[in-house]
């Protein structure tokens, strides 16, 4: 790729990073109502970061799923854990439009986009996913560029 200047335009994506798939965490008392109502299985419950710039962030819960390209994801931030009854299922927040695919209230990691993505008839802003290792879900996120916190620890001066 070429800048407006002519030189080469530089990625905010590392070019070796290779494309990582994280299960999501499906909560044993939670896994009956899953498979009923959703579909969700432990081999159909994943989200997945692809690699380089043209890589994709991809997300598979049962019956449902979610696909963007990881140059419209503009930051991330761990939150959690949640209320069981506030945080099991596809679900959307009415309020803000966002997204969640929960398997468990363990936390989810908030993936926000620059722009919505159309997701059926409506514009999902941002999207929370309960993948198993919250942490090397958003590390993933971070080897490719992509800025976040972790809300769940508190820095005491």
């Amino acid at each position: 790729m070429r800048s407006a200047r002519g030189g080469p335009r530089r990625s905010r994506y590392p070019e070796d990073v290779a494309t990582q798939r994280f299960p999501i965490r499906i909560g044993r008392r939670s896994a009956a109502l899953l498979r009923i109502a959703f579909g969700v299985r432990p081999d159909n419950a994943w989200a997945e970061v692809g690699d380089g710039p043209d890589g994709r962030l991809v997300v598979s819960f049962g019956r449902f799923g979610f696909e963007t390209s990881l140059a419209n994801v503009a930051r991330w931030r761990i939150e959690g854990p949640f209320l069981w009854i506030t945080a099991i299922g596809v679900r959307m927040s009415i309020r803000h439009r966002d997204v969640s695919f929960d398997g468990s209230p363990h936390g989810g990691v908030r993936v926000d986009f620059r722009s919505p993505v159309r997701w059926g008839l409506i514009r999902v802003p941002a999207i929370y996913v309960a993948a198993d290792d919250l942490t090397g879900f958003a590390d993933a996120l971070a080897a490719r560029g992509i800025a976040g916190t972790d809300a769940r620890k508190r820095i005491v001066p």
